[in-house]
């Protein structure tokens, strides 16, 4: 009777994930898939990459990816990027592909005080193997069985391709940050069924946050004394698409290099059905040779249960063209979050 609670407790939980957008735990350190806005805010050149796996411990899993390069035009005043998102889910062998070019453009408001406009075109592929969907109607809870037959209506194996569009807007100073993005702009149809429409709903975000420069200290390395910086950072990540919606918020100790980070997701003050999700800690470095990793675990607070489902975990690698930097003090470093 446990096996087949927790079957339908996947089955009820990735309902979301069949229809609606991956997330990442370490949103930051996924820039672009967060707001085209942050294509070149780094103002360096860098790289990066992300993995998440989802719910390891059960049989049908949610693996995600995101590669992308940004590279900061300071003439042009304009940023310009390039990401590549993928994701699969066992249960359908649902995938996901999707190929994106982002642009931004800065706008500098004060002394230290920029926006960012940015704008993104995608071309996504996905498929999916439905003889392997489990209806509910085939769950025999009494005996414990799934009966034959996928039922009708249910195509074959199909793809779809259609293209996209986002946008976002990102402001901030040497304290504080606030962005917000809307993305599928153009709903394309999702519907796997040549007759039917389902339009992938907009998806809106909020996040923002601020930074407080802590005491600064010293790393001595043997042979000098190297300015340590320290600061307390703390943020939130709203989102909602369709009837769906979701707060991330914490906070992020930046103790150079080492990096820590505590977050929780959730809608704990939800009105008839509360949503508490996932506790977040996370580990990183920050490397003064521009090499930036990290990894987070999320420990699952909702009815699906973390020992149920093995939580997830999630690793991130980002490098940064720091010999870029000729004058660093030209450079505005962004308080947001590293990951």
């Amino acid at each position: 009777m446990r096996k087949w609670t927790i079957i339908i407790l996947f089955l009820c939980s990735s309902k979301f994930v069949f229809g609606q957008d991956i997330q990442f735990s370490q949103f930051y350190a996924a820039p672009l898939y967060l707001n085209p806005a942050f294509a070149g805010s780094s103002e360096l050149t860098r790289v990066g990459l992300n993995f998440r796996n989802q719910w390891p411990s059960l049989d049908q899993t949610f693996i995600a990816y995101s590669a992308y390069v940004d590279h900061y035009v300071s003439d042009k005043n304009s940023g310009i990027g390039l990401m590549v998102n993928g994701n699969k889910q066992s249960l359908t062998n649902l995938s996901n592909y999707e190929i994106a070019l982002a642009y931004s453009y800065r706008v500098q408001l004060g002394e230290s005080s920029f926006l960012h406009l940015g704008v993104q075109g995608s071309y996504v592929t996905r498929s999916a193997a439905f003889d392997e969907v489990v209806l509910s109607a085939q769950l025999d809870i009494d005996r414990g069985v799934v009966l034959p037959g996928t039922g009708p209506g249910l195509p074959d194996d199909r793809q779809r391709s259609f293209g996209d569009l986002h946008s976002g807007m990102l402001f901030y100073n040497n304290k504080v940050w606030f962005g917000t993005s809307l993305h599928h702009l153009t709903q394309p149809n999702i519907s796997y069924l040549e007759m039917e429409n389902d339009p992938l709903s907009i998806k809106y975000a909020v996040h923002g946050g601020v930074k407080f420069d802590l005491e600064p200290g010293f790393i001595n390395d043997f042979f000098n004394n190297t300015r340590q910086e320290r600061t307390l950072s703390f943020a939130f990540n709203y989102k909602r698409q369709g009837l769906y919606d979701q707060l991330d918020f914490g906070s992020e100790l930046y103790f150079e290099p080492l990096i820590l980070g505590l977050w929780y997701r959730g809608m704990p003050t939800r009105i008839g059905l509360p949503n508490n999700e996932a506790l977040i800690t996370m580990l990183g470095f920050s490397l003064q040779n521009g090499i930036d990793v990290g990894y987070s675990y999320d420990f699952t607070l909702s009815n699906l249960g973390w020992r149920n489902s093995g939580g997830a975990h999630e690793i991130s690698f980002r490098y940064s063209f720091v010999d870029q930097l000729l004058d660093k003090g030209k450079v505005k470093r962004l308080p947001t979050f590293k990951y």
